[in-house]
């Protein structure tokens, strides 16, 4: 086997093995399906991706999966702490590799979402929780369009 084929086949194997770690770590079995969305999904870093998106990912690389395995993996990653949800829309839903406190531009007519770190938005004055509840995350999307005229 050329070097080339070698050093790329170990690259994958080390990298499967880091996603089944990964997903043995926070609670889930490795399946197939699993370390196949996950490769997938973490392969490019930071981003978010609606389960359409990532359904068509898996397709395109030539691995059959159903939209209802893709959106119950999906959950369960976020279940299990692996990404977050970010609904923008009550039809439109992403899912955010990038779990540290952040908050987002969402770009209407573009579908597009862009991190905004925790550090640049001041959020003061919150209203007291109902008794017995405590804030658990303060999620901001701030909406933008391009400039009119």
């Amino acid at each position: 086997m050329p070097r080339n084929d070698w050093s790329a086949s170990l690259t994958m194997a080390t990298c499967q093995t880091g996603i089944e770690l990964k997903l043995r770590r926070s609670g889930l079995r490795p399946t197939k399906q699993r370390i196949a969305l996950a490769g997938l999904l973490f392969a490019k870093g930071d981003r978010h991706l609606t389960v359409e998106e990532l359904h068509e990912e898996a397709i395109s690389a030539d691995f059959p999966v159903s939209l209802a395995t893709v959106y119950n993996t999906l959950h369960q990653f976020t279940e299990a702490g692996l990404i977050r949800v970010l609904a923008v829309e009550s039809s439109k839903t992403y899912f955010d590799t990038n779990v540290s406190d952040h908050h987002h531009f969402f770009v209407e007519g573009e579908n597009k979402v862009l991190d905004i770190p925790v550090n640049n938005i001041s959020i003061d004055n919150l209203p007291p929780p109902p008794e017995g509840m405590e804030i658990a995350h303060v999620d901001v999307v701030i909406r933008l369009r391009p400039k009119q005229g």
